[in-house]
């Protein structure tokens, strides 16, 4: 099935005829796939890991797919004939998904940008930079709306840097420098769910602690700060999120594994505390199945006598989850917002 922007592109597929495309923040779908009965060569790079798993399995000689927030280093310098970009969720992105797919265009070459309606396409001649024409809406169908643009000039080279922001940050364990790419959330303070779960720590963590949803590093580097010594898995779906995390670490001189994870599907063994702010959103939707799976599975990888930690918003209905997998619910700490549960095996 076809999430709305595919099918929208399926309309338009003349545009990519016999063209090798480059596919951007694409969705969890396989329009990819059926690009090739129009493109002859397709290569798609995927900011969302999940995204990225749907459509790996059909990979063949004319479909690459890759993960993360820049092509691989042998194709840095690659070029394609037409880029195609999903407006991402996270509005700000949309200025780096630009400037990234200009460095893979030759001088007159096709840009797409295609997003639903309500997602904020509208606004796409507002963010479109001056190496590109106007964009110009092409069509209005499935509630989305997709345009085209053409590169005019050459755009400058992307530096990472360009697009992160560092800035100090005060917590219960310390100061600490925190990177954060565009897209991933951040309000550049210690957000009051994350503050509650730093200042009510466990002070017997000890060896392999995975820190779920890890975003921008936050706490993994808060859980370093305090205790050099722990084995820290840092996990997320998001591209921009674990570079941002790996940059967090690296300005505070600290190591810790980063690796994407599609929930707990790319996880092995057990761990002996597992301490999270967990996210609770698939795009734009608010869900509980996420809550739902995570707590299923943290329980299955916590190692006896293991430490399982997690701050929540008061309204996610976790109580009843945590009693069905952990025997038991424990609210260590709360305030007018958000709840801190601790389990211990």
């Amino acid at each position: 099935m076809l999430t709305n922007p595919s099918q929208a592109l399926i309309r338009n597929s003349e545009l990519f005829q016999q063209q090798k495309v480059l596919i951007l923040n694409y969705e969890a779908d396989t329009f990819a796939s059926q690009c090739l009965e129009s493109a002859s060569h397709v290569t798609a790079l995927a900011f969302d890991f999940n995204h990225h798993q749907t459509l790996s399995p059909y990979a063949s000689n004319t479909l690459e797919c890759y993960f993360g927030h820049q092509l691989p280093n042998n194709l840095a310098n690659e070029k394609y004939d037409s880029v195609i970009i999903y407006f991402p969720k996270a509005k700000p992105l949309m200025g780096y998904l630009l400037h990234l797919a200009a460095q893979h265009m030759a001088i007159g070459g096709l840009l797409v940008v295609v997003g639903e309606n309500k997602g904020g396409v509208k606004s796409i001649a507002k963010l479109t930079p001056a190496y590109f024409s106007a964009p110009i809406k092409q069509d209005n169908a499935r509630h989305c709306l997709l345009y085209t643009s053409y590169l005019t000039q050459a755009a400058p080279a992307l530096l990472l840097s360009d697009w992160l922001s560092q800035y100090t940050l005060d917590t219960p364990l310390g100061q600490m420098q925190i990177c954060n790419l565009v897209g991933v959330f951040s309000e550049k303070r210690l957000d009051q769910g994350t503050e509650l779960l730093l200042s009510h720590l466990p002070d017997n963590l000890n060896g392999r602690v995975l820190d779920f949803g890890c975003g921008a590093g936050v706490i993994s580097a808060a859980l370093l700060k305090s205790n050099p010594q722990l084995n820290i898995e840092c996990i997320d779906i998001n591209a921009m999120a674990l570079a941002s995390c790996q940059l967090t670490l690296a300005a505070n001189n600290m190591q810790a594994k980063v690796y994407p994870s599609d929930g707990f599907n790319q996880i092995t063994g057990q761990f002996n505390a597992i301490i999270s702010n967990p996210p609770f959103h698939d795009g734009l939707t608010s869900t509980t199945d996420i809550a739902t799976q995570f707590v299923k599975y943290s329980a299955l990888s916590l190692a006896p006598k293991g430490v399982w930690q997690i701050v929540a918003n008061r309204h996610l209905p976790y109580s009843d989850t945590i009693a069905a997998h952990f025997g038991k619910v424990n609210v260590q700490a709360e305030n007018n917002r958000y709840k801190l549960y601790l389990h211990q095996t």
